[in-house]
């Protein structure tokens, strides 16, 4: 691995600890600061709410920077405001901590996809997103189960700690591993860069973005009662699930970044979707069975966290404009719209009593729906799409 994208994928570990962590340490949270857990749960919307607002403003905002300090500036800011949230004597501090600590998560990856595509090796761009995001997928993999650890068994103030200590190493990575580019040309007015959404390719890709991803969390979001009231495997065990989950996610990145740039991005989505559904379907079917549920575990996460590659891709290919940090960013921001969608739709087959199975088929219909909005995007850019593979292969790094 370059060590310039090797940054890019610690920037990713610390960012993906940050949003995950916070999940399976609301209890700790909860009791430290005498709060109900539902409250504590607002902290969770903060962040998300801080990536959605966050991603698209701050990527113009310093859209004048070279995207080496844009890069660092924005890890300055998360490593800080996680550094709050160690020392937040309140309630109310910590829910703005976690708010602000979100703004730079979506424009951190808006901008290191493409950084990411610029450093790669011709024929690469997609690895090298994927590359990046592989910081994401270790931090569920080995980062999330060891700072849920911490919290609950020291305090969480301590997991805040480790995390802005990956932010501080992440900044050094940035200054000395990062080559420098030069800033956007012609930047004077960057805020004109919002006349991308009057191009109907964006909507078409946010509206990808926000809903296809939801399969993944509605099914995530709900795998612990999944695991212990249908498969009937203990409570104790379920750190290890999630670490085969995350296990899962990591090896799919890298797949979905294979086989974007193997075949067309838009072609690999379609077929990501489709093996979505089945195994959507299939967890439905076989979670009373232990072992089918830890063989599905895996083979779920792997397809659901395959998308994120192409699908980044595909994004930063749908618009021909110099905009494309603001594209990027999208990504992201979107990403977590589809993490609200397929939580709250995934809990209310189970609130109307079909069980903690009726997830799955939440992610069934998202998945389709996602195919079925990717079909009407190919046929509007028919013409698009048929370049799709050549174009990323003969880009010499600037997309």
């Amino acid at each position: 691995m370059k060590k310039s994208l090797l940054s890019l994928a610690l920037g990713g570990l610390g960012i993906g600890v940050t949003e995950f962590t916070i999940m399976g340490m609301l209890p700790d949270v909860a009791k430290d600061l005498d709060i109900s857990i539902p409250v504590a749960g607002y902290l969770i919307s903060a962040y998300a709410l801080g990536v959605v607002i966050g991603a698209p403003l701050l990527v113009v905002s310093m859209d004048r920077f070279s995207p080496k300090k844009t890069l660092i500036l924005l890890m300055v800011l998360f490593t800080v405001f996680n550094g709050v949230s160690i020392i937040a004597p309140d309630y109310e501090l910590l829910l703005l901590s976690r708010f602000v600590s979100g703004l730079p998560h979506g424009a951190f990856f808006g901008v290191g996809s493409v950084v990411a595509s610029r450093l790669a090796d011709k024929g690469k761009e997609a690895r090298a997103v994927a590359m990046m995001f592989s910081g994401l997928t270790v931090a569920n993999l080995l980062g999330v189960p060891l700072g849920t650890y911490i919290g609950h068994h020291f305090s969480w103030r301590y997991t805040f700690l480790l995390i802005a200590l990956i932010g501080l190493v992440t900044m050094l990575a940035l200054r000395f591993w990062m080559p420098a580019m030069e800033p956007r040309k012609n930047a004077n007015n960057p805020w004109k860069d919002f006349a991308i959404f009057r191009d109907s390719n964006v909507w078409f890709m946010v509206l990808i973005f926000s809903v296809a991803p939801g399969a993944l969390f509605a099914w995530i979001s709900y795998i612990a009662p999944l695991m212990t009231e249908v498969s009937g495997i203990a409570e104790m065990h379920l750190p290890y699930i999630m670490i085969l989950a995350g296990f899962g996610m990591f090896v799919g990145n890298l797949i979905g970044g294979k086989l974007s740039d193997a075949f067309s991005p838009s072609a690999t989505v379609m077929a990501i979707l489709g093996l979505q559904i089945l195994c959507m379907i299939l967890i439905y079917y076989t979670a009373f069975l232990p072992w089918a549920s830890l063989i599905m575990t895996f083979f779920t996460g792997v397809t659901t966290f395959a998308i994120v590659p192409p699908l980044t891709v595909l994004l930063l290919n749908s618009v021909r404009s110099e905009a494309e940090m603001l594209v990027a960013s999208l990504g992201p921001a979107c990403f977590n719209i589809a993490n609200a969608l397929g939580a709250f739709f995934g809990g209310i087959p189970i609130d109307m009593g079909y069980g903690y199975t009726s997830p799955a088929w939440v992610g069934v219909v998202m998945a389709t729906a996602g195919i079925f909005i990717s079909l009407m995007y190919l046929r509007r850019n028919r013409g698009e799409v048929r370049r799709q593979k050549s174009e990323v292969r003969s880009k010499s790094g600037v997309w």
